[in-house]
This record gives structure tokens, C-alpha cells and sequence, in this order.
């Protein structure tokens, strides 16, 4: 990105129309004068030696050079400024969850802008510290190779979102392997892997790799994120996810699972209710790691730029004082200073000026070194600060995705692919483009979208064999597919009307037991009730068998 550190100083350019209007009233009044001493044409012919543009080509120069100058004194930035230093610290790698369940509101403003929340705080309280990003769902990828680049860090931060992975679910596992075998080979510096997620572990297999990377002398924190009671999974139209029988899907952090891998790790799990407090606790943790020194490579986002256009100036100025106004008697034959060639001079040096100041090119040059000596990591970084520099650059945008797909950053890759297809003019490029977007859907099963990309890629390069063998391939790997959901949905309706077969077989047996249960209670009373009117009629029997006795009652 370019700027100017004092760009107050911009407002001193008002100066060059004032000296242009200055010039033209000086000459205007040269002219006038020139006419009061004689006819033009022949005081031109007493004076051969001096030059009509010479002047004005001095004045140019002068003016350019002056226009420089203030900018020059605006302090203009851009590029990146590297540099190497040592440092003591540790390497740390993020494994951040990105799966649907993170995008659930039971956190304010949910769990994943309050994951990348907590990432930007810790960024920020690293000094020392080398740092990776990897994010995961149903698979996982390395979004920030191991670095001291926080400025890199944060600009990928931004850019997380759970369309980047297209296989949904939660692999800890997977996270867990790929950030312990990202590490530099260094040893005697401590190693820390922070996993920020809420727990819900559906592939299995956390634990095992847990152990492995603390026996690599790794350790695992977990973070964990939501609350236990759980929450819907908002869909952005309104709704709320649902599953196959239709019901809403009600996801919660699982602190047990996140206690158990942090332990296996030889970790600490902390919940993340508050932030700065879940900060505090992990970065007492993360100091008992030991620290060795380390070089690291740093990356600044602006570098000064000043240097360059003051060597321009320089040179102006000492081209503008060794100009001089009447021709020089040794050059007399060259001319180069009539009006097309002073013209052509002047744009030139306005087009080099220009030149100077595109640097997005110069990132895509550095990009493609990178890319071609296999440093697909470094490679992306800088194709992404080209676009940061000129977003409508059609090559920066398509070698991004180049780096994303070699990376396996599909949906990323896809979606670099797509935006390089409408910014590129060129109908060859811009059909690579839409066909190396169908090759990624094609792959990923997403046979209706490759379809549509393979088409216009068509339209662009109509004599693509390629891109037309691969549209055939992905119309018969539709069918195909097409025919297996519908067995598939065949095979789920039978099993659902079994299912409904057993329910009434089941209902009609408890009936049956009802009645069962109904009859014996039946009869339970039925006996029970003998037998109390067979003792009540005994008890009878021995009262009339006892001899009478009188009675006296109350007689008045």
C-alpha cells in the first residue's frame, strides 16, 4: 500500500500552477517587448543562436524537479522493508476451528469473530516469538507458515472465514499433526500448538496426536470457546441449521474432550469466557517454555521511498543547470529541442516519475521467483501485498490462486480464480482462469458449479480441448451422482417405511401387553374379592354360634 507519512506537505504543490501562470504572463511580456524593438522575423534572424524551447524545456525541468521536492518532503512509503534479527523467544503455531459450529452466537459476536479476537490479542503480546496460523474443519491447512511476520498475520486474520474449507466437520486430529510437523528444526526452544475451538471432535484420534506432539517436546493448549448449554448455528438468511431429520442443531462446547487433549499434550485448557483474563492465563503458561535465541526475518508494512525521488531531483537540477539557453556552437547540427522532441522529453520523464511508484508489479515479479523455486508460502504473501497495492490487478489475483490451489486452499482458490476471470481482458487468460476454478469444483464433487465454469471458459477460448474433454467428463460425473442420491433417497424411503412397519409392530405389541396386563389385574381383584367375602360370611358364622345376652336401653 502507498502513503505518505506527511502528506500535509501536498498542499505546497498549489505553488506549481501559480509559477505556470507566472511564467506564461513573463513570456507574454517578453513578446511585447520584442515588438516595440522591431518586426519579429527579423530580430529572430539577428539573434540565430537563441533557442525558442530551450527556455521552456529548463523551466519544465525545474518545475518537475520542484513537484518532486514536496513530494519528497511528504515522505512517500511503500513496499516492504526486511530485515534479520535475533531474537529470544518461542515458536508458537495457531490451530484455529473455522467449522459452522463456530459461527454459533452463544458468545458475543460469536465464536469465531471472538477466535480471531483472541488471535489479534495474542499477535499483539508476541515481541520475541516466531508464530504460525493453521485452520481446520473437516480438513486442514496451513494458513500462515511459521514466521515473525505479525504484520502477515494479522492481514490473514482478516480474510478467515468457515467457505474457506469445503468439507465441514471438526478434525482435531488432523490440525494437531500438520501444526506439529510445521515447526523449524531447532532445538532447545520451546514449542507451544494453541488449538482454539469448541470441542466437538467428530473424526476422533485428538488424544493420540496430542501425545505424539508432546513426545515431539511440544505442548498443547486448548482454548476453549461457547458455552456448554449450547446454541443454533445461524445460516445468514435468518435461519438456523438444520440436520437430516430436520431438526435444529443445537451445538456446546465440549470441555471435556478439550480437558482430555490438553492434558494429553501436557498442556492447560483455558475457557475462554473473558479475554483478557483467557490471556493472562495462557501467557503465564506459555512462559515456563524455554526461550533460545532465534533469527527471525522481519517484515515492516512501509518502508521509506523518499531516496529514489531525490535522486530524480538531483538529477533535474543538474541537467536544468548545464542547459543553457542558446545553442551550444560545438551542436549546432543536433537539435534536440523542437517542439514534438521537447514534448517528448518532458513525457518521458513524467512516465518514469509514474513508473517509480508502481510497485504492485514489482511484488508479482518477486512472487513468480518465489513460486518457481517451490516457496508457495512466501509466494502468497506477496502476491497478496500486490493486491493490497492494486486490487484490479488481473495476475496478482490469478497467481494468488495458483498458490492457494498448490496449497489445497480450495474454496480460497476458487474464489481468487472467479475475481481474476472478470478483471483479466485478455479472453486466453481469463479462460485459464474459469478453467482452473472448474478443475477445483470438479475435484471437490461441486460437478453443477464446475459446469457452469468449464462453459465460460468456452466462451472465452472456444478451442480449449481441455477445458471441453473435462465439461463431457463433468456432465457424466453429474448423472452419475445424480443417479446415486436418487438410490440413495430410494434406499432411505424403504428404510424410513420399515422403519414405520416396526413402530406399528411395536405399538401393536405393547396394545397387546396392555390388554395382557389389563385381564391378570382383572382377575387379581376378582380373587381378592372371593376371598374377602369368603372370610366376611366365617366371621358370621362364629358370631351366631356365641349365646345371646340382654341388653338395656334407656327407657324414659
Amino acid at each position: 500500500m502507498f502513503r505518505f507519512e506527511d502528506p500535509i506537505y501536498l498542499y505546497c504543490l498549489a505553488i506549481i500552477p501559480l509559477m505556470v501562470i507566472i511564467r506564461w504572463l513573463m513570456v507574454r511580456q517578453q513578446k511585447k517587448r520584442l515588438r516595440r524593438f522591431g518586426d519579429p522575423e527579423l530580430v529572430r534572424q539577428l539573434m540565430p543562436d537563441v533557442s525558442r524551447f530551450r527556455p521552456l524545456v529548463k523551466f519544465c525541468f525545474l518545475l518537475t524537479a520542484l513537484a518532486l521536492l514536496i513530494v519528497m518532503v511528504a515522505r512517500p512509503q511503500f513496499g516492504t522493508k526486511i530485515s534479520h534479527e535475533k531474537r529470544t523467544g518461542i515458536e508458537t503455531i495457531i490451530a484455529m476451528d473455522i467449522s459452522n459450529s463456530m459461527l454459533a452466537e452463544d458468545v458475543a459476536p460469536s465464536r469465531l469473530d471472538r477466535s480471531k479476537m483472541m488471535v489479534e490479542n495474542l499477535v499483539d503480546n508476541f515481541t520475541n516469538d516466531k508464530i504460525g496460523l493453521i485452520v481446520f474443519a473437516g480438513d486442514a491447512f496451513i494458513q500462515l507458515p511459521i514466521t515473525s511476520d505479525y504484520v502477515s498475520a494479522k492481514m490473514f486474520l482478516s480474510s478467515i472465514d468457515p467457505s474457506m474449507i469445503a468439507t465441514q466437520g471438526t478434525d482435531i486430529a488432523a490440525a494437531v499433526s500438520m501444526a506439529s510437523h510445521s515447526f523449524t528444526q531447532e532445538e532447545g526452544v520451546g514449542k507451544a500448538i494453541i488449538v482454539i475451538t469448541d470441542g466437538e471432535d467428530h473424526e476422533g484420534g485428538a488424544l493420540e496426536a496430542a501425545k505424539e506432539a508432546k513426545e515431539r517436546g511440544q505442548r498443547v493448549y486448548v482454548l476453549g470457546v461457547g458455552s456448554t448449554k449450547g446454541a443454533p448455528i445461524p445460516t445468514g438468511d435468518g435461519d438456523y441449521m438444520k440436520d437430516n431429520t430436520g431438526q435444529t442443531v443445537m451445538t456446546g462446547l465440549n470441555e471435556e474432550m478439550c480437558r482430555q487433549i490438553a492434558e494429553a499434550g501436557g498442556g492447560a485448557y483455558i475457557h475462554v469466557e473473558n479475554n483478557s483474563s483467557a490471556q493472562e492465563k495462557l501467557d503465564e503458561e506459555l512462559d515456563k517454555l524455554s526461550k533460545k535465541e532465534i533469527e527471525s526475518t522481519i517484515y515492516s508494512d512501509y518502508d521509506e521511498q523518499f531516496q529514489a525521488v531525490g535522486i530524480i531531483v538531483l538529477l533535474l537540477l543538474i541537467i536544468e543547470i548545464c542547459m543553457m539557453e542558446v545553442r551550444n556552437p560545438l551542436l549546432k547540427n543536433v537539435s534536440l529541442f523542437k517542439r514534438k522532441k521537447a514534448i517528448t522529453l518532458v513525457a518521458l520523464l513524467l512516465v518514469s516519475s509514474v513508473v517509480c511508484a508502481q510497485s504492485d508489479r514489482q511484488y508479482v515479479r518477486k512472487g513468480n521467483k518465489q513460486y518457481d523455486a517451490g516457496n508457495i508460502a512466501e509466494a502468497e504473501v506477496l502476491y497478496r501485498k500486490a493486491i493490497e497495492q492494486n486490487p484490479r490487478n488481473p495476475q496478482a489475483v490469478y497467481n494468488l490462486g495458483l498458490t492457494l490451489m498448490r496449497q489445497q486452499k480450495d474454496s480460497a482458490a476458487i474464489q481468487q480464480f472467479m475475481e481474476a476471470g472478470k478483471l483479466e481482458t485478455n479472453p486466453l487468460r481469463r479462460a485459464m482462469a474459469y478453467h482452473n476454478a472448474g478443475v477445483i469444483c470438479q475435484g471437490k464433487k461441486m460437478y453443477g458449479e464446475a459446469i457452469d465454469v468449464y462453459k465460460e471458459a468456452l466462451r472465452n477460448n472456444p478451442a480449449d480441448d481441455q477445458t471441453r474433454y473435462n465439461l463431457a467428463l463433468c456432465k457424466r460425473q453429474q448423472q452419475q451422482q445424480q443417479q446415486q442420491q436418487e438410490q440413495q433417497q430410494q434406499k432411505q424411503e424403504q428404510q424410513q417405511q420399515e422403519q414405520k412397519k416396526e413402530e406399528k409392530k411395536q405399538e401393536q405389541q405393547q396394545q397387546e401387553q396392555k390388554q395382557q396386563m389389563s385381564r391378570e389385574n382383572a382377575e387379581q381383584m376378582l380373587n381378592a374379592a372371593m376371598q374377602e367375602e369368603k372370610q366376611t360370611q366365617q366371621r358370621m358364622k362364629k358370631a351366631q354360634q356365641q349365646p345371646n345376652r340382654r341388653q338395656l336401653e334407656k327407657n324414659w
